[in-house]
């Protein structure tokens, strides 16, 4: 399947929905070509849990599909604002159903050690090691350690499936708001995925790694001033984008 993604108005896709609906196949292609972004950010939350992305792909799918016949056009909504949890949904059952989202004893070993690491490296210089340093400490090559990092945000993500009280909390929120939140998600993603290298890496350290502008100047070998400059001009740029 193409990886393009392709916007359409609301009312075009409405009409996809409904040519779909109606068993026309090139409708059912069109809309998966134009949602293939979405589910492909959905099915990278997963990763890790066990499965090949191509695998997480073709579950989400089927989510997308399961929208697609359930949808109304008297919602009034955004079709993928309507087929996100859907998709997320078709995820996470496959996972507890098949019992699929243990992780490897020795991958959750290595994501320990790398930790400690990390910790230790931080206590003796005063930063987190880049991930070059990670590798030669660790002994490993740079992919390898960025895929630990990958399935340990994962490994977080799909224990988080299985606790009690994130899932109470979220039982009590709207699904309005739930699913808006998840668009809002998966669109910065997408956002940010269109930055530079290293436009991209200080929004990542600073707030999907809850790192200090020090901290993230000392990783990038550059001054605490010009983190805050990069910071400052890409949030003003995606607010707007966003807005």
């Amino acid at each position: 399947m193409s990886s393009q993604y392709v916007t359409r108005s609301k009312e075009d896709t409405y009409d996809l929905i409904e040519l779909a609906k109606a068993g026309d196949e090139w409708a059912r292609e069109e809309l998966i070509k134009q949602n293939t972004g979405l589910v492909k950010n959905i099915a990278l939350k997963f990763i890790g849990s066990g499965y090949e992305l191509e695998d997480l792909l073709q579950i989400g799918y089927i989510g997308l599909l399961k929208a697609v016949s359930r949808f109304d056009s008297s919602f009034g909504v955004m079709f993928s604002t309507y087929a996100v949890p859907m998709i997320l949904g078709e995820i996470r059952r496959h996972l507890r159903d098949d019992g699929r989202i243990k992780m490897g004893r020795q991958v959750k070993q290595d994501i320990k050690n790398m930790k400690q690491v990390q910790e230790l490296f931080y206590n003796e210089h005063g930063r987190y090691p880049k991930v070059s340093e990670l590798a030669k400490l660790m002994e490993m090559e740079p992919e390898q350690i960025i895929n630990l990092m990958e399935a340990s945000d994962a490994l977080t993500n799909l224990e988080s499936l299985d606790d009690p009280e994130r899932q109470e909390r979220q039982a009590r929120e709207p699904y309005t708001d739930m699913e808006q939140r998840n668009v809002d998600i998966i669109d910065l993603k997408r956002m940010i995925g269109k930055l530079a290298s290293k436009e991209r890496q200080i929004i990542v350290l600073r707030y999907f790694k809850d790192m200090t502008q020090q901290q993230v100047a000392n990783i990038m070998g550059i001054s605490q001033v010009q983190v805050s400059r990069i910071e400052k001009r890409v949030l003003t740029a995606l607010r707007q984008e966003m807005d």
